[in-house]
């Protein structure tokens, strides 16, 4: 099942008891293992069940030369017809998981990667050299990714409980998103049924600066 996890500050650094804190929340979604990488105004957060290349996909995972880091949740039907094709335009890849193939085609194709994904999933890739949180969910969004932000950062997680360990991230409930609740037995995205989080709607991604403009 996997969780994934974020904090990027828009102004100094992030809070790492507050990844440590939303990762152990996701723990049951990933009792394989965990990781954690903070860089600059970033800070990612992993929690692993272990099914496509056991040794070698451990996460948060970079590119060789730094520029690039996942924390990637799902599985990619396809990734080896994409690896093949990677490799014929000169690409290494130094582990047999589909989480490395992701990186890569980002690193090769940018956002336009998402067009070649067949699976399941959702992923936060650091742009380094940009400086921008990229934020993407499958098609038909089975993986879920909830977010929420205010002037001084945005965090994210597979699970909505995991944002609440942020005393800040408001508790109200919204009205119109317990009406849809009661009207279709489930909440369209973006909508939660807190006023202050959102649920990545499938099938979309978010770019997020550094700065905080999106």
């Amino acid at each position: 099942m996997c969780a994934i996890c974020g904090v990027l500050a828009f102004a100094g650094a992030p809070d790492q008891d507050l990844l440590t804190r939303m990762a152990g929340r996701q723990k049951h979604r990933g009792p394989d293992g965990d990781g954690a990488w903070v860089s600059g105004p970033v800070a990612l957060g992993h929690n692993r069940l272990s099914i496509i290349d056991l040794s070698g996909g451990r996460q948060p995972m970079g590119t060789e030369d730094g520029r690039f880091r996942i924390v990637f949740n799902g599985e990619i039907y396809n990734f080896q017809e994409i690896r093949r094709a990677l490799e014929a335009l000169g690409s290494k890849f130094r582990t047999r998981s589909d989480t490395e193939v992701i990186l890569e085609a980002y690193r090769v194709r940018g956002e336009a990667c998402l067009e070649e994904f067949n699976g399941m999933f959702a992923f936060a890739l650091w742009d380094g050299p940009r400086r921008r949180l990229f934020l993407a969910r499958d098609r038909l969004g089975k993986k879920p990714l909830y977010y929420t932000a205010d002037r001084r950062r945005l965090i994210f997680a597979s699970d909505m409980k995991a944002l609440l360990e942020d005393p800040t991230v408001p508790r109200e409930v919204d009205p119109q998103a317990l009406a849809e609740y009661l009207a279709f037995g489930y909440i369209p995205a973006p909508r939660t049924i807190l006023k202050g989080v959102k649920k990545l709607p499938a099938g979309t991604c978010l770019t997020v600066e550094a700065d905080g403009r999106t």
